[in-house]
């Protein structure tokens, strides 16, 4: 790295571009309280999902990770589409308006699997969740980049990314104290292994009604999303577009291919977080335990997301996502050969870090590299091609967990992460201005 004192990214293709207005630059409160009650809602069933679909739903790990992983493949297929047709259109909001109203509608559906047709209209639930994510996700990364000024667009990423998990804090506790209301606190907290030797009280639990209360949070989030300000992007130069729209298929800039695949390298191994709670319940911890270690992994990524953004401002995006991923691999490396109950609750909050340190820097290096014509359609590119990765990551370890493989399972998203690395740092980002 330099050794001048570095200023924020401005990408040369960006300069151009007005500056956002009082108006644009209140979008990333408002699409911050969007991602927070979408997060409520959504984090208030993940810990539970695994129980519901075994022991509910009667279906195995192998299922679970079939239903996960085809879920992310159906929403990867839609990110790219989703994100190219915004580019195409000149339209943000309708875009996050009916991502997010797609996924709210969702969850009653997936509630309703376990009075008719079980884990099958489970799984239909669960893509549509993934299909609203598809299509909201690029419009709302690229309306986000619009509303902040450059020089702080990874503080925006990190709020948003804060708010977001302040909602999955606030979900999972919502799930807990319903659970210790119908079972009892010594039940949900004293006995252990609970995702993997279903005992016959949870049976009797009500889980789907959680499905149908999610509904609530996820109708606040849609509501949120008529506050929000359209910003239309900017179609570039009509000279060189003679004033058409971004085509389906759009060229994008060497580095945006360069993070895509280094993205997707990574996500070769980054299967479906559902496994580490599966995991951390096969060490031992109880289903309280399991979702409070949860809750504490959300904190530290909520507390952790707009600092590390503000650091990505001043050092660039690079230097944080490398660091992510090489945390991610020493998580993943700890459950694949973790032997207590305790390395659940030391692991996962380590996670949150991980994902503090890139989830906001990602969607910041995409706005840096792309020009706001093409930016959303390169997030879904981005997503599409880390989605399809997921996909094959979560049916390797649904695969080998199912058969008590947990060991080789894990060690292959540490090894995915750790040959990530030096793709990332092969791409170049646009240069750094100097004070």
């Amino acid at each position: 790295m330099s050794s001048h004192p570095a200023t924020p990214v401005t990408p040369a293709a960006q300069t151009a571009s007005p500056p956002p207005t009082k108006s644009d630059r209140a979008n990333v409160v408002k699409l911050g309280w969007v991602s927070l009650f979408n997060d409520a809602a959504s984090e208030m069933l993940y810990p539970i999902m695994p129980l519901f679909i075994t022991a509910t739903l009667g279906a195995t790990p192998l299922v679970l990770g079939i239903i996960d992983g085809c879920a992310e493949g159906v929403s990867s297929a839609l990110r790219w589409i989703g994100g190219t047709l915004s580019d195409r259109f000149a339209r943000r909001k309708p875009f996050v308006l009916i991502g997010y109203a797609l996924s709210a509608l969702s969850k009653p559906v997936m509630g309703l699997s376990a009075m008719v047709l079980g884990w099958p209209l489970f799984f239909v639930g669960r893509c549509a969740d993934r299909m609203g994510k598809s299509v909201r996700n690029a419009a709302r990364d690229a309306l986000l980049a619009a509303s902040a000024d450059p020089a702080q667009r990874g503080r925006a990423f990190g709020f948003q990314r804060a708010m977001d998990t302040c909602g999955a804090v606030l979900g999972p506790l919502v799930t807990l104290a319903v659970l210790v209301y119908l079972a009892g606190y010594s039940k949900i907290f004293s006995q252990h292994g609970v995702y993997t030797q279903t005992p016959a009280w949870l049976k009797d639990i009500p889980l789907k009604w959680l499905y149908f209360f999610a509904l609530i949070p996820g109708a606040l989030a849609v509501a949120c999303v008529a506050w929000v300000h359209e910003i239309r992007p900017r179609q570039g130069d009509p000279s060189k577009t003679g004033g058409k729209p971004p085509p389906i298929f759009q060229p994008f800039p060497r580095p945006m291919w360069q993070l895509a695949l280094a993205g997707f390298v990574f996500s070769l191994g980054n299967s479906s977080d559902l496994f580490l709670i599966f995991r951390s319940s096969q060490l031992g911890l109880s289903l309280g335990a399991v979702v409070l270690v949860y809750v504490g992994y959300n904190m530290i990524y909520a507390a952790a997301s707009q600092p590390l953004g503000r650091l990505s401002d001043k050092i660039g995006r690079k230097p944080l996502l490398i660091a992510g991923w090489a945390v991610y691999a020493i998580v993943y490396l700890g459950f694949a050969f973790a032997r207590t109950s305790w390395a659940p609750l030391l692991l996962l909050g380590i996670y949150g870090f991980y994902q503090a340190l890139t989830d906001g820097a990602t969607g910041a290096l995409i706005a840096d590299v792309v020009p706001d014509a093409k930016r959303a359609g390169a997030v879904g590119l981005y997503n599409t091609a880390t989605g399809l990765a997921v996909v094959i990551a979560s049916f390797v370890a649904g695969d080998l967990i199912w058969h008590q493989h947990p060991t080789i399972a894990f060690s292959i998203g540490a090894l995915c992460a750790l040959a990530a690395i030096p793709l990332m740092a092969l791409v170049k980002p646009p240069a750094q201005r100097h004070a």
